[in-house]
């Protein structure tokens, strides 16, 4: 939605007073961080950006201010939030390493799956729980998310994060939305593919988007194939639905 609002032309924007605004709230997806700045420069320090889910209820959250001075972030856990990230083996990251983020807001009851006590417990990690996302704490406690832990694609031994990909990729002009994943190679046991919506009217083509994302990321990030579609296959929610693009794959029907 950020991105949409940004690419309204001029005079649409200046034509609303936007002086009433006092509060924003915004979720469900890190935000990439030149969005969010202009965002912030467009209507003023009233952006804040809370990470939670159904499971763990809200233990994360953070403020404009906090969102220009750690650019990036998610937020820190806020009262009766906690957060701590793990390695596959148990055993608790250092600054900076990646690994599963457990969290919980303590200040809200706990839950279970209806009917599937196992995905409970698998869940959990010391009364701490995980949806299956991958990230890191800074030395001040910052949050940052690298990717969904089932999104995450090794490639020729590399971890490579999808996000990171796709938060660089909207950033192109005439990419309404995009979405990039693993798919199996002989060679490498996964490699990059993107599919890519563009907007409506414009003229994108594979060897362009190759060329953007080469200066920004490192050319083992820039995927290999890209398909081109009219609607990316959306959740209820409005996320992408990935898993749908992934089937889809498989079928042949994006190949």
């Amino acid at each position: 939605m950020f991105v949409r609002l940004l690419r309204l032309p001029d005079e649409t924007r200046r034509r609303y007073d936007l002086s009433s605004l006092r509060f924003i709230i915004h979720g469900a997806a890190p935000c990439p961080v030149d969005v969010k700045r202009a965002m912030i420069e467009w209507w003023g320090p009233v952006i804040n950006e809370y990470l939670g889910s159904t499971e763990t209820g809200i233990p994360v959250w953070h403020s404009s201010a906090e969102a220009l001075a750690k650019p990036g972030t998610v937020g820190r856990a806020i009262e009766g939030g906690i957060v701590r990230i793990f390695r596959p083996d148990g055993t608790p990251c250092d600054v900076g390493e990646p690994g599963e983020i457990f969290m919980r807001q303590t200040l809200i009851s706990d839950f279970d799956y209806h009917g599937n006590a196992k995905a409970r417990a698998e869940a959990d990690r010391d009364g701490l729980i995980s949806v299956g996302d991958v990230g890191y704490l800074d030395a001040d406690g910052y949050l940052f998310l690298c990717d969904r832990k089932r999104d995450m694609v090794i490639s020729g031994g590399v971890n490579i994060y999808p996000a990171e990909i796709e938060n660089t990729l909207i950033g192109m002009e005439g990419v309404r939305d995009c979405a990039v994943f693993g798919v199996p190679d002989d060679e490498y046991g996964e490699r990059l593919f993107a599919c890519v919506e563009p907007d409506t009217g414009a003229t994108l083509s594979v060897a362009a988007i190759q060329d953007f994302l080469r200066g920004k990321l490192a050319n083992f990030k820039v995927p290999r194939e890209i398909r081109f579609m009219d609607a990316l296959p959306r959740e209820a929610t409005g996320k992408i639905f990935k898993r749908k693009l992934r089937d889809l794959y498989r079928e042949g029907q994006l190949r």
